[in-house]
């Protein structure tokens, strides 16, 4: 058996419980359709995500999940359909405003600045929660001075957090790959979002981090209160993890429940396996 189809066929214990009352819905997708040219990448695609609520987004390479994250981070806009967040439509407004509607993300490929130590990576992710501007800056204003000290505190609270101390003067480049991983996260945290988007934060970890990375997961959702979308391959990681899982295949969705639910789903075994439909 191959060892996608041993994730999908993971017994059901591994998975979360779903959390007994109802939260809020904070994301929602609405018939989203996206195109690039002839090719139809996702075809009216919907499902919503509650407040503290841990989705996670997954399919075969080519299903269509990083389409649609890259539409819910506004770095494609679909060809119809729409996407709320907090009930308002993120469509209506520019990419460089998705901050505004409490949005944070990491990138599969990582995005940090190489020659910056630690802790300046991690106040860039301060920058939506100030007003300042550049005379305000050049003029040393006061109240510029206290955003300043509360990028400060933030960056420092993120570093104890997630463990950085040891490493928050050294630059970014100088460290291992799964720390530099931490140092995205702590980032995209320090815009103190509601929504959090994880795009494949298990590529590149061993079977050691992709444990604590699941356990630091919960934790965020639990600690500060955040709604995750995570798209991974990483089964495991995901039905381990997730209260709710979404599975795309050929911009389709195919199934959409608990992660026990999802794992049994005969549609999601077929993609996996790529057993013929009748």
């Amino acid at each position: 058996m191959t060892s996608a189809a041993s994730a999908v066929k993971a017994v059901s214990m591994s998975a979360p419980a779903s959390r007994p009352h109802r939260a809020a819905t904070l994301l929602e997708a609405r018939d989203v359709s996206v195109r690039f040219g002839g090719i139809l990448a996702l075809d009216g695609v919907s499902f919503t995500a509650a407040e503290h609520q841990l989705l996670g987004l997954i399919g075969p390479n080519g299903a269509g999940k990083t389409t649609l994250f890259n539409c819910f981070s506004r770095l494609y806009t679909p060809a119809s359909g729409d996407i709320l967040v907090g009930g308002q439509s993120i469509l209506r407004h520019p990419p460089h405003r998705i901050a505004d509607f409490g949005i944070g993300r990491t990138f599969q490929n990582l995005a940090l600045f190489k020659t910056m130590s630690v802790f300046d990576n991690i106040r860039v992710g301060c920058h939506r929660l100030g007003r300042s501007d550049f005379l305000s800056n050049a003029l040393h204003l006061p109240w510029v001075r206290g955003e300043t000290e509360e990028a400060d505190a933030i960056a420092r609270e993120l570093i104890g957090f997630l463990d950085l101390a040891a490493v928050s003067e050294r630059r970014a480049a100088d460290l291992a790959f799964g720390l530099q991983k931490r140092v995205e996260l702590a980032r995209a945290l320090a815009s103190r979002p509601k929504l959090l988007l994880l795009d494949e934060p298990a590529g590149g970890l061993n079977h050691h981090e992709v444990e604590e990375l699941g356990l630091l997961i919960r934790r965020i959702r639990d600690e500060r209160g955040v709604t995750v979308l995570l798209v991974e391959h990483h089964m495991n990681l995901v039905m381990s993890t997730c209260d709710k899982v979404v599975a795309l295949d050929f911009g389709r969705k195919v199934a959409d429940g608990t992660a026990a639910q999802v794992q049994r789903d005969p549609d999601v075994i077929r993609a996996y396996l790529g057993t013929k439909r009748r």
